[in-house]
């Protein structure tokens, strides 16, 4: 199984005859080529030539983020996974406005339902939630991208706003993203992030687009169908993580820093962050359908397969809705 590869310090990834090393002042290390889905580089990174080269020859994406966590880029390999029928639905079913409304109203169940079945869980576990006003929320009354984006906004405003009730050490008022302005919302934005490319990579892996969206408007500078998908996941691997490391002890002031009038995760806190991360891409759980335990993270894929029999008339697409 391929897994990620997270570079926290400044370092140079080189190649030498067929191997790929990575190196800084402390270590220098093979990397294992054949077992690495992509890399996520949190420090200055210099990749040479020749690596680059290869890296995309093997179908490696490379992410890049600046020192506070926040995404700047990617080396996207030439995809190689093409179908010009695919792409040519995709871009229809965007431009046809019934058709992207329907995917995008799907989207934005599968938000809602992941939301609500995060919240039940920490409810039945005696934290003070009430659910009834994310219940209520119709995402059938909307007409337009607009005005489901506006629902998917009351929709995260409402579960942002139970935060403080399920965490036992820091505040949480509201959702500040650039810069944030505290402990929580420093580690929504890193994990935000995080979640973003590696529905990207999920994505490259098959014959969709990822700068043809439905929830989103398409961007110049963003693989906006990454972020249709990753908002589904939000609940599942931001959230959860997030969780876990403050009820579980697990992060404390010394895994943050503040800079200006923003508080970002330093490198001890971006370690702890990326290992429990990590932890989750890799649970498994028995799929209802498939009939046999799968990875949390190939739920993505899954996904995307889901969203190309769609696009392709093949079987409606239905978001993925936690069922555990």
């Amino acid at each position: 199984m391929k897994n990620p590869l997270y570079i926290i310090n400044e370092g140079i990834i080189y190649r030498k005859g067929n191997t790929i090393y990575y190196q800084n002042k402390e270590t220098k290390r093979a990397l294992p080529i054949n077992g690495i889905s992509e890399i996520f580089c949190y420090a200055r990174t210099t990749i040479k030539s020749g690596a680059c080269y290869y890296l995309m020859q093997s179908g490696i994406p490379v992410h890049f983020f600046n020192k506070y966590g926040f995404y700047v880029g990617s080396l996207y390999p030439r995809d190689y996974l093409v179908a010009g029928k695919v792409i040519v639905k995709q871009a229809e079913h965007y431009l046809d406005i019934d058709s992207r409304m329907k995917i995008a109203r799907e989207i934005v169940s599968g938000i809602k339902h992941n939301i609500l079945k995060t919240l039940g869980y920490y409810q039945r576990r005696g934290k003070e939630i009430e659910l009834d006003n994310i219940k209520d929320i119709d995402i059938n009354t909307a007409n337009s991208i607009p005005e489901l984006l506006s629902l998917e906004g009351k929709l995260w405003n409402q579960y942002y706003g139970f935060f403080n009730n399920i965490l036992k050490k820091f505040s949480f008022e509201k959702r500040t993203k650039r810069p944030p302005k505290n402990e929580i919302n420093a580690m929504i934005s890193f994990g935000n992030s995080l979640l973003y490319s590696i529905c990207l990579t999920e994505i490259y892996n098959t014959y969709l687009n990822p700068t043809i969206s439905f929830l989103h408007e398409p961007q110049e500078r963003r693989y906006s169908l990454a972020l249709d998908l990753a908002e589904i996941f939000k609940p599942l691997f931001v959230g959860r993580t997030i969780f876990n490391l403050i009820n579980r002890k697990k992060v404390g002031e010394n895994c943050f820093e503040r800079v200006q009038e923003g508080v970002f995760l330093n490198n001890k806190g971006k370690r702890t962050f990326l290992k429990e991360f990590d932890e989750k891409l890799k649970t498994t759980i028995k799929h209802p359908n498939l009939k046999r335990k799968i990875t949390y993270r190939r739920l993505i894929r899954l996904e995307c397969y889901k969203l190309i029999k769609h696009i392709l008339g093949d079987k409606e697409y239905v978001s993925f809705k936690m069922w555990w």
